[in-house]
């Protein structure tokens, strides 16, 4: 309690306390400091993940189960504040999947929204609603909630994808669905790439016309490396750096420039070698991955080395800084956009 009370009182209101509780009443006074807090206090502690260990027992992993076995072969990426929670921050999962040559992770469908960031091979595939997205290194492909998707790799190489979920938000509201479809794989709707030609460039078919086929609130679900690695260096050549960004662009939704997903926002960010970023924190808890270089991360005064395709978890409210040691790419997920719907989210820079 925030302020001090007399012995007679303090045995009164616990005889108090007492008889309350077999009606399940508590009282606010003795926890509202840990309930409205001054500022976040992320149960989620500042972690790495150093890719090459992680796919040596993600492929152990792939000689003991199969994908279909399994529905998903995926190692979770657990923050180790949050144990036994299956989750990353507190409000998304992350883990990295592996799907072998030959395999398929059959059809399904679910509310959790998903985005896949390809980490390694060249020519699997995601369906979306019956769509090949050909997946390549550093590909975004998102898996909208509730569109069926199944994932097969014809390739003679592993493919292995972090995917990022908003399943412990979805458990917070207790809205969680789930289907499979008979079939492994969706009957094929359109050739691949179809919808990338039609809503990729921003433009996009008339509103109502036969050729309007995807969702009106999520039409897009493929953003390749080779685009937006194209536009960040064309960033990197025009504008002025951001001293707390670098050079930064946000994937977004063409259909209302938002976040590419209700829940979860991605970007990436070019750092040049010898650039050091201005300290900044925000509320929003973020995964970053290295596609490209290597640096470092000095979150909360603890340095940690970065190279290619590790992964950190940088909680919400954590001060952070990158310095690059060569040409740093950095892509970053995090739940930015369900914060903002909510009129949540905080930045400050430092």
């Amino acid at each position: 309690m925030s302020s001090l009370k007399s012995n007679d009182q303090r045995v009164q209101l616990e005889q108090l306390y007492d008889a309350m509780a077999p009606e399940h009443l508590t009282p606010l006074w003795e926890v509202l400091h840990a309930l409205v807090l001054p500022e976040p206090s992320s149960p989620a502690k500042v972690h790495t993940w150093s890719y090459e260990a992680a796919r040596d027992f993600l492929m152990r992993a792939g000689d003991l189960i199969s994908a279909e076995q399994a529905e998903r072969r995926v190692l979770i990426l657990e923050n180790p504040g949050l144990e036994g929670q299956s989750a990353i921050t507190p409000s998304l999962y992350a883990g990295l999947q592996l799907i072998l040559p030959g395999e398929i992770a059959p059809c399904h469908r679910h509310t959790q929204c998903a985005l896949r960031f390809v980490m390694e091979g060249d020519g699997a595939y995601t369906t979306v609603d019956g769509e090949k997205a050909i997946m390549r290194p550093f590909d975004l492909v998102l898996t909208p909630g509730m569109q069926w998707h199944d994932h097969a790799n014809h390739t003679a190489k592993p493919m292995i994808w972090l995917d990022g979920l908003d399943i412990p938000t979805v458990r917070l509201f207790d809205a969680s669905f789930a289907e499979r479809l008979p079939e492994q794989v969706h009957p094929e709707t359109v050739a691949a790439g179809d919808t990338l030609a039609r809503y990729g460039g921003n433009m996009r078919p008339m509103r109502g016309s036969l050729a309007d086929r995807r969702p009106s609130h999520q039409p897009l679900f493929h953003y390749p490396y080779s685009a937006w690695r194209q536009n960040l260096a064309e960033l990197a050549n025009s504008a002025e750096i951001d001293p707390h960004l670098g050079h930064a662009l946000e994937f977004i939704n063409p259909a209302d420039g938002g976040p590419v997903m209700p829940t979860i926002a991605a970007h990436v960010r070019l750092l040049p070698a010898g650039f050091t970023s201005a300290p900044r924190r925000t509320s929003d808890g973020t995964i970053f991955v290295v596609v490209e270089g290597h640096g470092t991360a000095l979150v909360a005064g603890q340095e940690r080395a970065l190279g290619v395709r590790d992964i950190m978890v940088v909680p919400s409210w954590h001060e952070l800084q990158f310095t690059a040691e060569t040409d740093l790419v950095l892509f970053a997920m995090s739940d930015k956009a369900a914060q903002e719907k909510l009129r949540l989210y905080r930045e400050e820079r430092l």
